[in-house]
Order: C-alpha cells, then sequence, then structure tokens
C-alpha cells in the first residue's frame, strides 16, 4: 500500500505562483510513474503533469511552459510548481501513484486562483 498526502494549496491572485508538495509513504519502492491531476467543479479529472523514475515528464498541452513537475526520490515527494497562475487553473488538485497496475490518490488540495 502507498498513502499519499497533498499540501501546498490555497488562495492565490492571477499571476501568481504556488508549490504543491505530495509526500509518499508505504509501499515507496514499488511506484513507478507519479503525477498531479485536477478537478474543476462540473468538470472530469484531468492530467496536470506526470512523471516517472528516470524523470522523464509529461504535461497537459494547455500548462506547458507554467507548470514543472519534479520528484525528490530521497524525501518521496512529488511537487508541481505552477507560474502565472489563471483562475481557470482553479480545481483540487490531486496527486497519484502508479503501483504494480494499481493507481493510488491523495486527499487533494485546493486550489484557487482569484482574477
Amino acid at each position: 500500500q502507498v498513502q499519499l498526502v497533498e499540501s501546498g494549496g490555497g488562495l492565490v491572485q492571477a499571476g501568481g505562483s504556488l508549490r504543491l508538495s505530495c509526500a509518499a509513504s508505504g509501499s515507496i519502492f514499488s511506484i513507478s510513474a507519479m503525477g498531479w491531476y485536477r478537478q474543476a467543479p462540473g468538470k472530469q479529472r484531468e492530467l496536470v503533469a506526470r512523471i516517472i523514475p528516470g524523470g522523464s515528464t509529461i504535461y497537459a498541452d494547455s500548462l506547458k511552459g507554467r507548470f514543472t513537475i519534479s520528484r525528490d526520490n530521497a524525501k518521496n515527494t512529488v511537487y508541481l510548481q505552477m507560474n502565472s497562475l489563471k483562475p481557470e487553473d482553479t480545481a483540487l488538485y490531486y496527486c497519484n501513484a502508479l503501483v504494480h497496475g494499481t493507481t493510488h490518490w491523495g486527499q487533494g488540495t485546493q486550489v484557487t486562483v482569484s482574477s
């Protein structure tokens, strides 16, 4: 089992920045890919970014250049640096981890961007 705890969300003005953190515990050596997803009210959950152990990353096309995912293996933590935030970035942001083909989710952290 893997437990994921997100933090770093909050209220920020448009144009501002936030850094989200996702700390993993449990069977961390079994984790392959980790990622961030988000879900806005009334919308489906969507991919924000993913990172695999070798460091390769995937981003949603609309977020390239503003968001950066990184991973600190020593701290078992994945980060999401979000810059130039827009009101449309407002959502509940979830961390996930892929373990032996099973996806584990954190509880989410709210990001609200005011105009």
